[in-house]
């Protein structure tokens, strides 16, 4: 009974801390890249935005909205329900909210008409959605509230590039991933409705390049990207 008891506990504790705290994500591909590689293990706090139904496990539809509701900020890196289906989990940086209009134009994006700055900072050789060889050109971008991160652009004038103009509704949010060419996001699917929002993305707890499968041990040291561990996510 002691074994069974302290079984119950541990479950009950670890479906508390899931739902209401913290819950682990990996990133299966290259869409937030610089920011966030595939192969990185991150925690999404549970309580930065409040609780929606999406926030239990297995997203039993036991009430409708959000409750103790903190609205995103402005590039935030967060997680959600892909709208429409609600099933997916994306993770993509929100730069457009509630009201706000967005649109990109010759790959620069504008947030009310007004483009978002970005500084180039290099040209680097890197493989594109296709994995092919192909260079990268790493921004600096800086969002009207003063956030920075880096992003990629493989060109100025490749899908997505040239949108029109959305115009945000109320309750949802506006996503892109920080790869720009390669990242299927709020231009394509849409807004991001409130009640999908999971968490924010916090700090990484584990990476690898996945050069090393699991059994093969003596491979773990040369895969793990130590200088990751323990990063936060801006």
């Amino acid at each position: 009974m002691e074994t069974i008891k302290t079984v119950v506990y541990a479950v009950l504790i670890a479906f508390f801390v899931r739902t209401f705290a913290y819950e682990p994500f990996n990133i299966p591909s290259g869409s937030m890249r610089p920011t966030l590689l595939v192969g990185d293990y991150l925690f999404v706090s549970k309580f930065s935005y409040g609780f929606s139904h999406y926030s239990f496990p297995f997203s039993p539809k036991i009430f409708r909205g959000r409750v103790l509701f903190d609205e995103p900020e402005r590039g935030d890196v967060a997680v959600f329900k892909k709208p429409g289906e609600n099933k997916t989990d994306y993770i993509k940086r929100i730069v457009g909210l509630p009201g706000d209009t967005i649109q990109v134009t010759g790959g620069v994006l504008h947030i009310n008409g007004e483009a978002v700055k970005r500084e180039k900072i290099t040209d680097r050789p890197e493989r594109n959605s296709y994995n092919m060889p192909e260079t990268a050109t790493e921004y600096l971008e800086t969002l009207p509230n003063g956030r920075q991160y880096l992003i990629w652009e493989f060109g100025d004038s490749l899908r997505f590039d040239n949108t029109r103009a959305f115009t945000v509704p109320p309750g949802h949010y506006f996503g892109m991933g920080d790869n720009r060419d390669n990242s299927l996001d709020s231009r394509g699917i849409g807004p991001i409705p409130a009640e999908n929002l999971i968490g924010r993305a916090e700090f990484l707890f584990f990476s690898h390049d996945s050069s090393a499968r699991f059994w093969e041990i003596w491979k773990w040291p040369t895969a793990i990207r130590f200088g990751r561990l323990g990063d936060g996510i801006d």
